[in-house]
C-alpha cells in the first residue's frame, strides 16, 4: 500500500474487521476460561448455574477451591521456585554470553552462536526427551564405574531447572545483546582513561545501561519456565510444577472449574508481568544515555 494514497472507505473498514477478528479469536478462549471459573457448576461447561467464589475460596466437597486444594499450591509454590532459579542462572549465563559474542572474537565463533540459537527451535519434547536421556546415561556411567548416585541428574527439580535453563538462557542472551549492541563503548574508554577500574565501569556505565534489558530478560525468563509444559513433563519427579499438576488432575478427573480458576490466576498474574515489561521498555527508551565518571 502506497502511503500517499488515500485507501478507500471498504479496504478500511475490512482492515479493521480482520484485526477486529485477529483480536477475538486470541480472546475468546481465554475470556471463556476466565468466565467458567466463576460458575456454580461442577463441570466447566454451560449452561451458566450461577456466580460462585468457591472455585478459589471454597472449602468443602465437592467445591474446593483452588486456596484449600493443597496440590496445585504446592504445584504452584514448585513453579515459583523453579521459575525464580531458572530466571537467575539465565540471567547470569544470558549476561555472560551477551559480552562474550559482542565484544570478543574467537575461533569458531559463529557456529557456537548458531549452536546457541538450536533450543529455541528444537521442539520441546524433543528437547525433554533428549536432556532426559543424556542425564541418565551420564548418571548411570557414573554410579555404575565410580559407585556415586549423582541425584541431580535424575528426574527431579535440579534436573528441570537445568532442561528449562538449556533453551531459556537463549532468550536471555539475545535481549541482553540487543541492548549491549546499541551501547557507546566510547564511554568506557574515556572512563578508563579517567582511571576508573573495570569493576567501576560496569557498575557506574555499562550496568545502568543494559538494566532495563536484564528487567525484560529476567521477566520473560520466569513467565516462560512458569508456564513451560512440554520439556518439563519428561524431567520431572515426584515435585510436580503447576502445569504437569494440572496435566495429571485432567488426565484423573477431567476438567473442572478449579483447573479454570488456576488458568484465571496465570492470566492475570502472565498480563500484569507483561505490562511491567512493557513499562520497563518504554523508560529503556526515555533513559538518558550514561556519563563517565569524572575524574578526581
Amino acid at each position: 500500500m502506497i502511503p500517499s494514497v488515500r485507501p478507500s472507505r471498504l479496504f478500511t473498514w475490512s482492515y479493521r474487521a480482520c484485526v477486529l477478528a485477529f483480536f477475538l479469536y486470541l480472546i475468546a478462549p481465554l475470556t471463556a476460561a476466565g468466565v467458567f471459573a466463576f460458575n456454580d457448576s461442577l463441570f466447566a461447561s454451560m449452561p451458566w448455574k450461577g456466580f460462585t467464589l468457591d472455585w478459589f475460596v471454597g472449602d468443602t466437597e465437592p467445591k474446593i477451591g483452588l486456596l484449600h486444594d493443597n496440590r496445585l499450591l504446592k504445584g504452584l509454590g514448585v513453579s515459583f521456585l523453579v521459575a525464580t532459579m531458572v530466571s537467575l542462572a539465565s540471567l547470569l549465563v544470558g549476561l555472560t554470553n551477551a559480552f562474550l559474542f559482542e565484544r570478543h572474537w574467537f575461533p569458531l565463533k559463529g557456529l557456537c552462536y548458531m549452536l546457541m540459537i538450536v533450543p529455541l527451535v528444537i521442539p520441546g519434547v524433543l528437547l525433554g526427551i533428549s536432556i532426559l536421556v543424556l542425564a541418565s546415561g551420564i548418571a548411570n556411567y557414573v554410579e555404575n564405574t565410580f559407585g556415586y548416585e549423582p541425584d541431580f541428574l535424575r528426574p527431579g527439580l535440579p534436573l528441570v531447572v537445568l532442561g528449562q535453563a538449556s533453551f531459556i538462557i537463549t532468550i536471555t542472551s539475545l535481549v541482553i545483546a540487543a541492548r549491549l549492541r546499541k551501547f557507546d563503548r566510547t564511554l568506557e574508554e574515556a572512563a578508563f582513561n579517567l582511571g576508573a577500574s573495570r569493576t567501576r565501569v560496569f557498575l557506574t556505565i555499562t550496568l545502568p545501561y543494559i538494566r532495563p534489558a536484564l528487567i525484560g530478560a529476567g521477566l520473560v525468563a520466569f513467565l516462560v519456565s512458569f508456564e513451560n509444559f512440554n520439556t518439563t513433563l519428561f524431567l520431572v519427579g515426584s515435585d510436580a510444577p503447576l502445569t504437569v499438576t494440572m496435566y495429571d488432575r485432567m488426565l484423573k478427573v477431567g476438567s473442572t472449574p478449579v483447573l479454570n480458576a488456576v488458568s484465571l490466576l496465570l492470566i492475570v498474574g502472565s498480563g500484569a508481568l507483561a505490562l511491567v515489561s512493557v513499562f520497563v521498555q518504554l523508560e529503556k527508551r526515555r533513559s538518558p544515555a550514561p556519563r563517565a565518571p569524572r575524574e578526581r
